[in-house]
């Protein structure tokens, strides 16, 4: 049975939808967050008068003004850790970090202070904030503007870390982080901004942190993916189904925590496994969720668990072609479920 991924989201989506891009939804569930509590502030590089990089933040400065839409310096340390001490404050921080590959100028202020502060302090103290953060390749950014860096937070207890694939996720997600009270890492797909569109209610509606969709049921096989490596499966799905193999795709949509009852209840019903992801093959998000599958699902397994994923590269390489044999495909996805399925 093939599902749409709007579809697959909690909930019914109400009658008064628009279909929007992927940044457009960000960019209404940014808007609408800020005027439901006034404690929300955004805070980034270029994100007030111009609008953003990429034009997430546009037309939020002329609404909210300076002290809600903050031009910062460039620097990334600055960003959170000045969110950090504004969070404890009473205040709910939005830092933008341009690109995920420099997002390791913060690390400190994520991991030792935000990650911690609940921790640290015996509950006295949390850390609420919402860290956006645009990744991914197949833009043609080469690499210092392409990497997927997602799972070098994944054993950081303390955090939580969100990548939607669509744009009605990508509101729901965002209005959930915001009204947590941990610090959220939510990660946008840069290529999906305006390549993907969907209905996005115009009203408010959460998504579940920590809870998978299954966007697509099967028997064959189950695939576990997110963002554009979702879409990438999918349409790997649709090309083995006119070969009879009948693909189960689930959306992890919650990197950290990942839902693994989902995961175990697809596979235990497929018996086989493959996870698609966009980091390096080596420790990324995918060797997690592969030995999870194997301590916690072993028996249901006919088949090893296959990871489709980059090589173990720095990243996308600049040249075309070297970039386009970088990135897995439908062709390369479809081709590990083949073999996976025929084990």
């Amino acid at each position: 049975m093939k599902m749409d991924v709007a579809q697959a989201t909690p909930g019914a989506i109400a009658s008064d939808v628009k279909t929007m891009t992927y940044i457009e939804a960000i960019t209404e569930g940014l808007r609408e967050e800020m005027e439901r509590d006034e404690r929300i502030f955004l805070i980034g590089e270029d994100i007030a008068g111009y609008g953003g990089v990429f034009k997430a933040t546009k037309g939020l400065y002329e609404k909210f003004g300076p002290m809600r839409v903050i031009d910062s310096p460039i620097s990334e340390n600055f960003l959170v850790q000045g969110a950090v001490g504004a969070s404890i404050a009473g205040l709910i921080p939005s830092p933008e970090i341009q690109f995920d590959d420099f997002i390791s100028l913060a690390v400190d202020g994520i991991v030792e202070h935000a990650a911690k502060m609940r921790y640290r302090s015996g509950g006295m103290f949390t850390c609420p904030m919402v860290i956006r953060c645009c990744y991914g390749a197949a833009v043609g950014g080469g690499l210092f503007h392409s990497q997927a860096n997602q799972s070098w937070f994944m054993h950081c207890p303390g955090l939580v870390m969100v990548t939607p694939s669509t744009p009605y996720d990508a509101k729901g997600l965002l209005k959930s982080a915001f009204r947590g009270q941990n610090p959220v890492l939510y990660y946008e797909h840069k290529r999906l901004y305006r390549t993907i569109k969907g209905p996005v209610p115009r009203g408010d509606y959460t998504v579940p942190l920590g809870k998978a969709a299954v966007v697509r049921e099967g028997k064959h096989v189950t695939v576990i993916s997110y963002a554009l490596m979702l879409h990438r499966s999918l349409e790997a799905a649709e090309k083995l189904a006119a070969e009879g193999i009948d693909v189960e795709v689930i959306d992890l949509r919650t990197l950290l925590p990942y839902d693994k009852e989902t995961i175990l209840e697809s596979v235990e019903k497929t018996a086989r496994a493959v996870v698609v992801y966009e980091s390096s093959k080596t420790m990324g998000v995918g060797a997690e969720i592969g030995a999870m599958i194997a301590e916690d699902g072993f028996s249901f397994l006919d088949a090893p668990v296959r990871r489709v994923s980059p090589p173990d590269a720095p990243q996308e390489p600049f040249a075309p072609t070297l970039a386009e044999a970088y990135l897995p495909d439908a062709n390369r996805i479809a081709q590990a479920i083949r073999e996976t399925v025929a084990y």
